[in-house]
């Protein structure tokens, strides 16, 4: 069905008019800063947004509006900015996740040297006071005794 150029003008303005509320962030309940939004506020079946329809160039013009404001860091669209601002929260973590899976693993390696010294340690002395005591010209000092300091 065709229509008049009048109700084109007409279709075109209330558009336009849809496209300034969405861009200024005025987003109805359930929609958001799109295409779909666009025509059920414009009151214009959403296929005349594309191909060689007739309102093909308020979809391009809406499209590069909304591009251009994101560029400029506003976005008019709360669930979108809200959505950017959580993708960020979850980068952020992901590298404070990264940071301590990478120290929990260095402190485990640590440890497990640690603990191979330790033992390594515990067997010389083992080893060398089994050899001193095979050796007669060593001198055993007696154990000392420690003062037991102010019973209660």
């Amino acid at each position: 069905m065709r229509i008049s150029a009048a109700q084109r003008v007409h279709n075109e303005n209330r558009i336009r008019a849809a496209m300034d509320r969405l861009l200024r962030g005025e987003i109805p309940p359930g929609g958001g800063c799109d295409i779909k939004t666009l025509a059920a506020q414009s009151g214009v079946d959403r296929t005349a947004f594309y191909g060689n329809r007739p309102y093909a160039h308020l979809r391009a013009e809406f499209e590069q509006r909304l591009q251009q404001l994101q560029h400029a860091g506003q976005t008019p669209d709360p669930k979108a900015a809200q959505i950017e601002h959580l993708k960020a929260d979850i980068a952020k973590l992901d590298d404070r996740l990264a940071q301590a899976n990478s120290t929990i693993e260095q402190l485990s390696d640590f440890r497990t040297q640690a603990l191979a010294q330790l033992a390594a340690q515990h067997d010389e002395i083992l080893r060398l006071r089994a050899a001193a005591a095979r050796n007669p010209n060593v001198t055993h000092l007696p154990a000392s005794r420690q003062k037991i300091i102010g019973r209660c």
